[in-house]
């Protein structure tokens, strides 16, 4: 296959699995058909076949790409903090692009739908944990340690206090932004009021005081 079929066909798998996000989010998985999605797509039904053998497999593979791709690039940055970096540096960045990339209308409307869709497809709501929250507090955890070492921080189990950091610095916005609705999501100045409070909070409990 040449490189203009290859490039085609992707540029075909690409405007199904955007079309079919976009449906999906706004009216869920029962409420969304192939034809809808073909037409979105401005393909045929069976070209649609042609890359996903159902709706299933096409449901999966979009709610699986957008909890992978939301914060994959913080991600790699976070469990290896440069030397140079300062804890509450490194804590304050962490804090608000996570705030930013989790506090979307769009990644809130996947979250929700993940829970609607738990008990049809339970292995979403493991995935979405692990891609997100997991991940981020595993990665956290990794960078805690890496201060630790550098004599910044004291804590008995990184993983512990990663999870402690993230929930504090999550938990509320997150729960009122799925319970309320998207009109809820605080402005910028808010969410950066919130993350400096959470770095405070936790260093008051783990760093280590200069002597």
């Amino acid at each position: 296959m040449n490189k203009v079929a290859v490039s085609r066909i992707e540029r075909t798998h690409r405007a199904i699995v955007t079309a079919a996000a976009d449906l999906f989010l706004r009216q869920g998985f029962l409420g969304t058909s192939m034809d809808e999605i073909a037409a979105a797509a401005d393909v045929s039904k069976q070209t649609v076949y042609a890359h996903f053998q159902s709706k299933e497999a096409l449901f999966l593979d979009v709610i699986r790409g957008m909890s992978g791709g939301a914060s994959a690039e913080l991600q790699e940055q976070v469990a290896d903090p440069g030397d140079d970096v300062p804890v509450e540096r490194f804590l304050l960045d962490f804090a608000n692009q996570q705030l930013a990339i989790v506090l979307t209308p769009r990644l809130l409307q996947l979250r929700r739908l993940v829970i609607a869709e738990t008990v049809r497809f339970p292995e979403l709501g493991r995935e979405l944990r692990e891609r997100g929250p997991m991940r981020s507090i595993t990665r956290l955890a990794q960078a805690f340690a890496r201060y630790q070492a550098r004599g910044h921080l004291d804590m008995a189990d990184p993983m512990a206090a990663a999870s402690f950091f993230n929930w504090l610095l999550m938990g509320a916005m997150t729960n009122d932004a799925m319970l309320l609705g998207d009109t809820v999501i605080p402005p910028a100045d808010k969410m950066q009021a919130h993350a400096k409070e959470a770095v405070r909070i936790f260093l008051s409990a783990y760093a280590i005081k200069a002597a």
